[in-house]
């Protein structure tokens, strides 16, 4: 075989063939690196969020039939633990995630709003089963229609009552939103009255 020289090419000096063929075997590896976000690059802002995001302590106020989908989560079958939220506090000082599970009738709005006033700052609710959520069936003087007229609630779980897998679901989604920089309720809609 007969060796080509430069000027074959086109090609004026061994720095310009170089050029030519394209990147070096350790920028390829690089280069998939980045491509693949395998390299640990982030911010302080990142870091914590997804600290906060995957060491979520839930406060429970289960109310009525919701609850007991609720608590089946923490049992080996759901496993809330892979998603970081299974110390659920018996205390809301100790905690940032209110899960309000059940029909919440006017008289439990007062110690529902002082439970949630003493929850830890970052804080998030989630309002599981249709009855949290809007009333529900009970479309009556006693029930409240909404919790979200109470507390400023993030995520809703529907269903009458939901399976724990859409309550995991909405944990996820939680941690999707606290991931992606998304303020709590209470920030962007204000603290409700």
């Amino acid at each position: 075989m007969k060796k080509k020289r430069l000027a074959d090419y086109g090609l004026q000096s061994e720095r310009t063939l170089m050029l030519a063929k394209g990147p070096s075997v350790f920028e390829q590896a690089l280069g998939e690196l980045v491509r693949a976000e395998r390299l640990g690059l982030t911010t302080v802002e990142k870091a914590v969020a997804w600290a906060q995001g995957y060491s979520i302590w839930p406060d429970t106020f289960g109310l009525a039939c919701c609850a007991i989908e609720m608590m089946s989560i923490v049992s080996s079958r759901y496993d809330v633990a892979r998603f970081g939220a299974e110390v659920f506090r018996s205390s809301p000082r100790q905690a940032d995630l209110l899960i309000v599970s059940g029909r919440v009738s006017h008289k439990m709005t007062q110690p529902l709003r002082e439970i949630y006033d003493q929850m830890l700052m970052p804080k998030w609710v989630i309002a599981m089963g249709a009855c949290a959520s809007s009333g529900g069936m009970f479309n009556n003087y006693a029930i409240l229609q909404g919790v979200d007229k109470i507390v400023p609630v993030d995520i809703h779980v529907p269903g009458c009552p939901p399976r724990p897998e859409a309550l995991l679901e909405g944990i996820v989604r939680l941690q999707e939103k606290i991931q992606a920089g998304v303020p709590p309720a209470y920030e962007i809609r204000g603290v409700a009255e």
